[in-house]
């Protein structure tokens, strides 16, 4: 198995791939792509991932990008340490739960860069469309997460990953965040897994 990720360890969806693979106890050898030396748009990155984005995975020859599609497939093909709930509804409430924070808060994607949670940036502080947002992720966070779980789902999930790393984006820049969802978000960033991801070497000028 390979995972090609960002060379500087920064994307959240190759993240959500990294812990995925880490948390299924599968090996796995990283290859670091320069976006900033377009390698991901190069011929051969091409023949690897059909979108020609990071993370994408090299299974024995079978090519896959784009992180829930990753996700779900080494939920699929390597089912024996789960990531998503075995119950068929509560998993497909952890797919919408990816796709939303994929699709949706771009605001805070924006003004939240990964680097604030990675490298310790200090942004400025958010304009209305982002505290907007902001409100709009706390709202959905305490409708799906009940008073006095750790997990989403009962069981931590993949879900639980993606989620703390949006409530990061503020909570590390010293934005306002509830104090139930930052305690969430800050016993999610304690996994092992997250924290192998957390503590790559990073070289962010």
């Amino acid at each position: 198995m390979q995972l090609f990720i960002d060379a500087n360890y920064l994307s959240p969806y190759a993240m959500s791939a990294f812990v995925a693979l880490t948390e299924k106890r599968i090996h796995f050898d990283t290859v670091l792509v320069n976006l900033q030396q377009a390698e991901h748009l190069a011929s051969g990155y091409s023949a690897i991932s059909t979108t020609g984005r990071v993370p994408s995975i090299n299974d024995n020859g079978f090519h896959l990008s784009e992180s829930s599609a990753i996700c779900e497939y080494l939920e699929d093909q390597y089912p024996a340490t789960p990531i998503y709930p075995s119950d068929v509804a509560l998993k497909a409430k952890a797919r919408e739960v990816q796709a939303w924070l994929r699709s949706d808060l771009m605001a805070i994607r924006t003004e939240r860069p990964t680097e604030v949670v990675f490298v310790g940036r200090r942004p400025e502080p958010l304009s209305p469309n982002a505290q907007a947002a902001a409100n709009k992720l706390f709202a959905a966070a305490e409708h799906l997460l009940p008073a006095g779980q750790a997990n989403l789902f009962g069981a931590w999930s993949i879900a639980d990953t993606d989620l703390a790393l949006m409530l990061n984006r503020l909570v590390l820049a010293g934005d306002t965040v509830p104090e139930r969802l930052a305690a969430y978000a800050g016993a999610q960033w304690l996994r092992p897994s997250v924290q192998a991801w957390v503590k790559q070497p990073r070289s962010v000028a």
